[in-house]
């Protein structure tokens, strides 16, 4: 009689492979992160639109917010931009910025601009409620953002550390759903790497456009590469856990001789 042979194959869990409850929970948090990046989309674009004094945003705007500009500061471009409407009395529009022109001196700050800006602007310029926006609490949080040039070089660091934990969880557990998707492994493991490296040149990008304002430009294509890339692993997977037909998984080899893809 002849031996019998055994062969091992490795396999590995798709979306065809879990249960309905699991897809459910998938699906609610893939949506959950899809509407929150989009929030966040929305404060990125009302923080940062009107820098350079005119509507909308635009690279000139990303520029000022890291570089700076000669011609104004950043507590005067916002004021006469998006958050001019946060004022309670339009008047307070010309005492802030005549006290920017006036060298922004502590005194005059305790004597007319803390009460403005402890009225109208402390709600969300504080650490405690966003610490990824400039802190109006106190005078030497105010005469960051009161004096020509960027973001200071301690407020990135604050922020990029926030983002970088942050966004690397959303990422991975964005990637751990994708990757049960049935498609081609090389393209598979392309598209879970792409974001993660659009990240980290997007973080990068903030330091070096402090000094070359020109890249500018690379912050605002790797933030739209990383965003293109979440949105695309979050529709893919949306897709094959509800809409992809038996028919199309028979087509998928259920096994890898001797060696698996993942």
């Amino acid at each position: 009689m002849g031996e019998s042979t055994e062969i091992h194959f490795n396999t590995y869990r798709r979306f065809k492979n879990i249960s309905v409850s699991e897809k459910i929970l998938n699906t609610c948090f893939l949506l959950a992160i899809g509407i929150g990046y989009l929030v966040a989309l929305a404060n990125m674009y009302y923080t940062h639109q009107g820098l350079d004094g005119k509507a909308g945003l635009s690279v000139n705007d990303v520029m000022i917010n890291y570089h700076g500009s000669p011609d104004q500061t950043r507590l005067g471009a916002a004021i006469k931009g998006a958050m001019e409407a946060n004022l309670k009395y339009k008047s307070d529009k010309d005492v802030i910025l005549k006290w920017i022109q006036n060298n922004a001196t502590e005194e005059e700050y305790n004597d007319h601009i803390a009460a403005i800006l402890n009225r109208d602007c402390i709600g969300c310029h504080s650490p405690a409620v966003n610490p990824s926006l400039p802190n109006l609490t106190h005078y030497s949080g105010v005469t960051e953002v009161a004096h020509a040039g960027g973001v200071t070089l301690p407020s990135l660091i604050r922020v990029s550390h926030i983002h970088l934990f942050g966004i690397a969880f959303v990422l991975f557990f964005i990637g751990k759903i994708f990757i049960l998707c049935d498609m081609n492994v090389l393209v598979k493991r392309v598209a879970v790497i792409i974001p993660f490296v659009a990240m980290l040149l997007d973080i990068l990008s903030w330091f070096i456009t402090k000094s070359i304002p020109a890249f500018a430009y690379v912050v605002v294509a790797s933030g739209a590469l990383m965003g293109i890339s979440m949105g695309l692993q979050i529709l893919t997977s949306i897709s094959q856990m509800w809409f992809y037909s038996k028919e199309k998984q028979e087509t998928v080899k259920k096994y890898v001789y001797l060696k698996g893809t993942n």
